[in-house]
């Protein structure tokens, strides 16, 4: 009886111990939750409420269509956030009542963004232009996304747009609980986006610090919240060809960002960067595509990507029908309160062309003439013959920089919105859209490194990149850098050349904004190449828009009008505009003489320093094989060897 006892009892206790035993490690090692995190997410929109042509024939882009796509993935995805990294505004006509109605936020908040930033074109139209839109956007009434930036705001002295910023709610960093996670969002702007924004009136903060910063901020709102955390920052920043760059250190210096929306460089990622547990994700300009991206995640930082997709926005996408009233809505606005003034319509007809030019997508890609580039140079020329009749002072060199021009023209008709497209961007003195003409002189030997910065630099920054009337230069690109340019002259409207002289002054037009950049190149070559922008009397210029080329009525003449009137009075365009005329051309050559030939200063000490190397490893080689056959010898001598003679 007692042995049954003991018996059932060492049962009991063994079934306890294999219970135990399979519970405790399945209880211990019970797995973190994972959670699953959908963002929807665009960036340089640019004002595209419309579709635009392809290079294929077809259309891409538009809010009338990006709208549609938006609904049909939230309903997919219900608990997803729709978020936008920034240049949302200036690219087409809408901009032009930015400051007056504010359409691009209102497009925002009606196709259900939960958040953007501000990016550098936010700040085209200065910082005044900026709180009346802000101030619009409020009035309206409409839905709108809320607004963050962290490192990117005005002056304490600037009460006008601080009071602009907190009216509308702009903050540092946004809390959003949705599917029961706290994401936390912040903005920020990059170095290079500030430096493009040269009259924005802002102070500028480091990103890699504010991203501390308000990382740091977020997570200390969020420690004693019973969800799980996600951060989010909307950089306008950006990546490189490369996939490095700003937003790449960004990911790299600072710890706890989770999801990085880069915008800023207009850059297509066709697979996200991840640099440590930061996800990076790019979806190209001009509303091309809607990007999507899940993530599956657990709070020890550990992510799985579950699904990325770049959501192509095209002709195969109907449009939304609230997104189509309001393009309907604003579309007379712009006539009445810009266009009027100009005597044109939206969608006036301008001219027809019987060829397309080259696509926007793959313009300014090659260091090479171009055809549009060479149109707008001489619409510029054109358009101050007619703003001064009589007193028409001729333009020797006419220029405008890749960087500016934002649209192109494909086959067929022409509208005004087209041609405004083209070159949508900034504001003059004025305060109303659209940088003007401006009129400066230079120097001969300046409008020679001008073309170097040309030559030299667009491999560098494509943005860089002239397009020019009245001159013609040639560069070798296998030359040393500021070398590159091998001949130049200035081109006399009869088509004759005349060699530049070094200390004549030229009359050259440009735009507001390229005249500003001209203006630095002293600077960002550390004085290597030398343009000092001066009036005709050989005195520096130190306010460019004192410079500003005006109207007989005394509006400025813009960019965007110029090209408009040019095309307009043509009519049909010149089939001079189908291939390129010689203006700028590259001649390839390895011959020595080529290579060495008129080298400057900057050429000369490149060209010094290699042959001090070469002849550094030459002299280096030689020691070594001289060292080499003197330990040969003594070791030949130690060992009683000598040479047979017979």
């Amino acid at each position: 009886m007692r042995h049954s006892v003991l018996k059932h009892l060492s049962v009991l206790c063994l079934t306890l111990c294999l219970i135990t035993g399979f519970v405790l490690p399945v209880w211990a090692a019970s797995p973190e939750p994972v959670y699953e995190s959908t963002v929807l997410f665009t960036h340089d929109t640019h004002d595209h409420f419309l579709p635009m042509p392809d290079d294929a024939g077809g259309e891409y882009g538009g809010y009338t269509r990006l709208a549609t796509l938006l609904n049909q993935e939230r309903a997919k995805h219900p608990d997803a956030l729709t978020l936008d990294g920034g240049d949302f505004s200036m690219g087409s006509l809408f901009q032009t009542i930015y400051t007056s109605h504010a359409p691009e936020l209102q497009a925002l908040g009606a196709m259900g963004y939960d958040v953007t930033t501000l990016g550098n074109h936010e700040f085209d139209y200065r910082a005044a232009g900026l709180a009346d839109m802000l101030n619009a956007a409020v009035d309206s009434g409409a839905p709108l996304p809320a607004i963050v930036q962290a490192n990117y705001k005005p002056p304490e002295a600037d009460t006008e747009s601080w009071e602009a910023w907190e009216q509308y709610g702009i903050q540092d960093y946004i809390i959003i609980e949705r599917g029961g996670i706290n994401y936390g969002i912040f903005g920020l702007m990059g170095e290079e986006a500030d430096s493009n924004a040269p009259m924005s009136g802002m102070e500028f903060e480091p990103i890699v610090d504010a991203a501390k910063r308000t990382v740091a901020a977020i997570q200390a709102e969020l420690a004693d919240s019973s969800n799980p955390t996600f951060i989010i920052c909307l950089s306008h920043s950006g990546t490189n060809s490369k996939g490095k760059g700003e937003d790449y250190e960004l990911a790299k210096q600072v710890d706890g960002i989770d999801l990085i929306i880069s915008g800023h460089t207009h850059t297509t990622l066709e697979e996200p960067i991840q640099v440590n547990d930061t996800f990076i994700v790019s979806a190209g300009e001009y509303t091309s595509y809607l990007g999507s991206i899940t993530i599956s995640w657990t709070n020890d930082g550990e992510k799985t990507l579950t699904e990325y997709q770049l959501i192509p926005v095209d002709e195969t996408v109907p449009d939304d029908p609230s997104m189509v009233q309001m393009v309907k809505t604003f579309q007379p606005l712009v006539e009445s309160e810009y266009l009027d003034q100009y005597g044109m319509k939206f969608d006036q007809v301008l001219a027809t062309t019987d060829f397309a030019f080259t696509p926007i997508s793959q313009f300014g890609t090659e260091q090479r003439e171009d055809t549009l580039g060479n149109l707008i140079a001489d619409s510029y020329i054109y358009a101050v013959q007619q703003a001064e009749g009589d007193d028409y002072i001729p333009v020797d060199f006419a220029v405008v920089a890749s960087g500016v021009i934002r649209g192109s023209f494909a086959a067929g008709e022409i509208t005004v919105s087209d041609a405004f497209n083209v070159s949508s961007l900034g504001s003059g003195a004025d305060g109303t859209p659209g940088y003007p003409l401006i009129s400066v002189w230079i120097t001969g030997k300046e409008l020679k490194d001008a073309f170097e910065v040309d030559a030299s630099v667009t491999p560098l920054m494509s943005a860089a990149q002239l397009y020019g009337a009245g001159m013609t230069w040639t560069w070798n690109p296998n030359r040393i850098i500021f070398n590159k340019v091998t001949d130049c002259a200035q081109v006399l409207p009869d088509g004759t050349t005349v060699p530049l002289e070094d200390d004549k002054l030229y009359r050259v037009v440009t735009g507001l904004y390229s005249g500003q950049m001209l203006g630095t190149v002293n600077d960002q070559s550390f004085g290597i190449l030398t343009i000092t922008p001066k009036d005709a009397d050989g005195n520096e210029v130190t306010d460019f828009e004192d410079h500003i080329i005006h109207n007989p009525d005394g509006t400025e003449v813009k960019e965007w009008y110029a090209l408009a009137s040019y095309l307009d009075s043509m009519g049909t365009v010149d089939t001079r505009y189908s291939a390129p005329e010689g203006r700028k051309t590259a001649a390839p050559s390895w011959n020595p003489i080529q290579l060495l030939r008129g080298l400057n200063l900057v050429g000369a000490l490149v060209l010094l320093f290699f042959l001090i190397l070469l002849l550094l490893i030459i002299f280096i080689i030689y020691r070594v094989a001289t060292r080499s056959r003197r330990r040969s010898r003594r070791r030949g001598g130690r060992s009683g060897y000598r040479p047979y003679r017979g």
